[in-house]
């Protein structure tokens, strides 16, 4: 099978999406189906430096890139390039995947894909839940009347992360039959003495937790909601030092850096900045929990790769893979609220020994539901009943 992962864009500043479309097409390659990535050279308010129109080996993955538009239209991100190579080469290729909705590239895809008479399949990473659907509700609202909805109708299948996004999806009146199929954790490399490593490098005293922030700085995960609370907590005399890491658009993470004086927590707060590599892997294994209290997330690639190496999590009930974490006793699950969430940091805090159950209850839940090559291998017979116009697999279908 040959097979076409269409993507606005796979730089390592757009978060989570890209960095899961690379471990997905690396884990389908090696259950033996012919995948590729195309997508533009786009990078936030940069371009990738990357050879254009040629495939070529990025991070282990074949990719095709495209020059995007500049400037760019945040995540729409046109290409004419995109819609010039799709057109002559998409018929290379026996189905697409295509990843995001309300953007140039999946959109492009998708049509033409339906013009020419390949199948393809749709992930719509969240981007149908009630939350996401209020933002830029008006052009959203256009653009669905106009191509989404059609796009969404016309897929083979969609590819749902959680059951929650299947549920969001046919509340969205879409027919096209849903599959829910997580993505993979892939496990980091270990490194020995990680807390102390990372208390030396942040000029934190050892004997004071770390609570780690590892997302994009913006509104929708709200970062101030945890600096609020944890405002709470110093008044109560407890000891804790706050990482936040991640990118994000300057004007807020002065916001964010103004609240954190405000509040008197400057002297136990560091900002991290955008984080890779040995650098993620060392936050992550060194934090002693990992704090997400999101609005709305599909899936939360951060909050699984906090598990795999045993960090406990509290996060918001918007954030869709909550029920199955909550069911694993992996973490704390609690209502986005100042009180709510200072009572969950204040009990992980006061309690080392429920953070070390609750961490390994998550490594192990990882370790069974996240394998990269499991997902793969689902992955595969969906194409494949696709391709052959066989019935869906039902253990996959949701109904």
């Amino acid at each position: 099978m040959k097979v076409l992962h269409v993507i606005p864009s796979i730089a390592d500043i757009r978060g989570g999406p890209s960095q899961a479309v690379l471990q997905m097409v690396k884990a389908l390659r090696n259950s033996g189906i012919e995948a590729e990535i195309a997508t533009t050279n786009d990078n936030g308010l940069k371009v990738l430096d990357v050879p254009l129109y040629q495939c070529i080996d990025y991070r282990e993955v074949p990719v095709w890139f495209l020059p995007r538009f500049s400037p760019p239209m945040k995540e729409f991100i046109f290409s004419a390039g995109m819609t010039n190579w799709l057109w002559q080469h998409i018929r290379d290729y026996q189905l697409l995947h295509n990843h995001y909705l309300f953007s140039y590239a999946s959109t492009c895809a998708g049509a033409i894909a339906r013009h020419q008479g390949i199948p393809y399949t749709v992930r719509t990473i969240g981007q149908l839940t009630p939350w996401a659907l209020a933002q830029s509700q008006f052009k959203k609202r256009v653009y669905t009347s106009l191509i989404e909805r059609r796009n969404l109708n016309n897929a083979a299948a969609i590819h749902c992360t959680s059951q929650g996004e299947a549920k969001d999806v046919q509340k969205f009146g879409i027919k096209s039959p849903t599959i829910t199929l997580p993505l993979g954790v892939n496990q980091p490399i270990n490194y020995p003495q990680a807390k102390l490593k990372l208390h030396q490098k942040y000029g934190v005293e050892t004997t004071k937790p770390i609570v780690l922030f590892l997302s994009r700085l913006h509104y929708k995960k709200r970062p101030d909601l945890l600096i609020q609370a944890l405002e709470k907590l110093t008044a109560q005399k407890y000891k804790f030092h706050l990482i936040l890491a991640g990118s994000g658009e300057y004007e807020y993470i002065n916001y964010l850096k103004s609240l954190v004086a405000s509040v008197g927590l400057t002297a136990c707060t560091s900002f991290a900045g955008f984080v890779t590599g040995e650098d993620k892997d060392l936050l992550l294994q060194g934090a002693d929990m990992f704090v997400l209290p999101s609005f709305s997330e599909n899936f939360g690639i951060a909050i699984a790769e906090a598990m795999a190496v045993g960090i406990p999590v509290i996060i918001t009930p918007g954030i869709q893979i909550a029920p199955s974490i909550a069911e694993a006793e992996a973490g704390l699950v609690v209502e986005g609220q100042v009180n709510t969430l200072t009572a969950a940091i204040e009990k992980l805090l006061a309690f080392p020994q429920l953070r070390q159950q609750l961490g390994e209850n998550g490594r192990q839940f990882v370790h069974s539901n996240y394998s990269w090559s499991t997902i793969a291998k689902d992955l595969s017979s969906v194409y494949s009943a696709i391709i052959h116009k066989q019935t869906l697999p039902q253990h996959l279908l949701n109904n």
